[in-house]
């Protein structure tokens, strides 16, 4: 479960950081209609984090073992 869910997250800051790439700023409007819509706009060093993080994350999942199976690989006997 914990894998899955490294790999989930890994996915989601690698989508952020190409989204905040390609976005300068963001209106973020209330839900409930309190107040005015505030304007977002992230750090330079924001989307590069994200990406890099992602990626390190998806790049553990790739190489974690299998929880049942063996760490050597099958040759077909």
């Amino acid at each position: 479960m914990w894998k899955s869910f490294c790999l989930a997250a890994g996915i989601f800051a690698c989508i952020l950081g190409v989204e905040l790439l390609l976005i300068d700023s963001a209106l973020v409007l209330p839900v409930h209609g309190g107040g005015g819509p505030r304007t977002f706009t992230a750090p330079d060093w924001a989307p590069w984090t994200l990406l890099s993080v992602g990626a390190a994350t998806v790049m553990q999942f790739v190489t974690l073992p299998s929880r049942g199976g063996s760490t050597q690989p099958f040759h077909g006997r």
